[in-house]
């Protein structure tokens, strides 16, 4: 029997479920595919249910990781294999070059100075990168990554001659043995460009509630302020267009849970930053559980935020203008119109990240790729892994994963 527990996913869920094994004496590893820890919480602006920044609970969970020597973490990395039964695990693990020395020196004025761009995988497009890069804001680890296939020539010479920076560092395996093992994988926004009758991709201000989020954060690509990605104008009149993709047979055939709370959250940063503008939300059911009814009710309050419910046809661009016309049919009058925005935000839902992958670990997923078994072989799902969920309730997943691994390792 191994008394190691394994912890795939860095984010949330899976920071919580290592520091809670840990903390009561259990050797914990964490394998996480990004260069960074903080999953999809780093992206946002704020989170419920206190509305903080994500630094705010992030960087407390970097600190118990640092001080906690029963952590240890490995980014950049993927499991590729598992073999053996609950109580003796071998996992096999691909890592790949982080191209910079271990340190956390402050590599930015070389980065600047490089010539080449790429986009932005933490900003979801709406900005390029260095491909020496630390993008994400208060970073753990604190070290800048190389992404040697997008340098060019001339970035070669210059990053091989920085103290700092490894060119010829190699992909690496390794096994771990550990007694359980801990899915937290996290989710990803579902694919916008499939959503083509609602301009997804293909109108620039037509954007998706994740990168709103990017857009309103003071890390983000315009510092914090909403604008139009077109011609970086402050937007007057903006639409949120709830489901998109989800509750649909052809797309998501569920509902993503924290959908209408982001987007009744997120009218509220227009309405702060522009006292003026007018918001309209066009939604299916407005579905605000438990405690967020209260934060329904103070939306609901505000004079300029609309919250019809219709359901939106399609949508089309004004070549002129990049103003986005929505076809919507307004359930209750009964009615079909066109409406004029400067700005539509599209609720898109959540997916898992492991939908359309071939997995290492012998568990049952059902057909949208969320797990739906494994516990009688010591693995467990925590987070979006298992079902969509907000923050809070992330976190609370991960603690009773970490609880079920730990009577695994010691035979319960």
């Amino acid at each position: 029997m191994s008394n190691s527990i394994l912890v795939v996913g860095g984010g949330f869920s899976g920071l919580t479920a290592a520091i809670e094994a840990a903390e009561v004496g259990y050797e914990v590893y964490i394998v996480e595919k990004t260069p960074f820890l903080g999953g999809r919480v780093a992206q946002l602006n704020k989170y419920f249910p206190k509305l903080c920044p994500p630094s705010c609970g992030l960087e407390i969970q970097f600190q118990r990781i640092k001080k906690n020597p029963r952590i240890k973490f490995f980014t950049q990395a993927e499991v590729t294999a598992v073999s053996g039964d609950a109580g003796n695990y071998t996992v096999k693990v691909h890592i790949e070059p982080r191209g910079t020395v271990p340190s956390s020196a402050d590599l930015s004025l070389l980065a600047s100075s490089l010539e080449s761009d790429v986009d932005n995988e933490f900003e979801l497009g709406l900005a390029k990168r260095k491909p020496l890069y630390m993008s994400v804001p208060f970073a753990f680890p604190s070290r800048f990554v190389l992404d040697k296939a997008a340098l060019s020539r001339a970035d070669e010479l210059k990053v091989g001659k920085s103290a700092f920076c490894d060119m010829n560092e190699a992909p690496r395996d390794i096994e771990l043995n550990v007694g359980s093992i801990v899915v937290a994988t996290g989710w990803k926004p579902y694919d916008v460009t499939k959503l083509s009758n609602l301009g997804a991709g293909a109108f620039a201000n037509c954007v998706s509630n994740m990168q709103l989020e990017r857009l309103a954060s003071a890390s983000g690509p315009t510092g914090g302020q909403i604008k139009r990605p077109s011609d970086g104008k402050a937007p007057k009149k903006v639409a949120f267009v709830q489901c998109a993709g989800s509750r649909d047979q052809n797309h998501l055939n569920y509902c993503s849970y924290i959908c209408c709370m982001a987007s009744l959250k997120q009218a509220l940063y227009v309405r702060e930053q522009y006292p003026d503008a007018e918001v309209t939300v066009y939604y299916i059911d407005l579905r605000t559980p438990g405690r967020y009814d209260k934060f329904l009710r103070k939306v609901k309050a505000d004079e300029k935020i609309a919250l019809v419910k219709g359901k939106v046809a399609g949508v089309e661009e004004d070549a002129a203008t990049g103003d986005v016309i929505v076809e919507v049919e307004d359930a209750v009058k009964g009615e079909k119109r066109k409406h004029r925005y400067d700005l539509v935000v599209l609720a898109t839902g959540m997916q898992p990240s492991l939908a359309g992958q071939k997995l290492p670990f012998d568990v049952p997923v059902d057909e949208e790729g969320f797990i739906v078994g494994g516990e009688e072989k010591g693995i467990f799902a925590a987070g979006c892994a298992q079902k969509p969920l907000d923050v809070m309730r992330t976190a609370q997943s991960g603690t009773s994963a970490a609880l079920k691994a730990i009577q695994t390792v010691r035979g319960r």
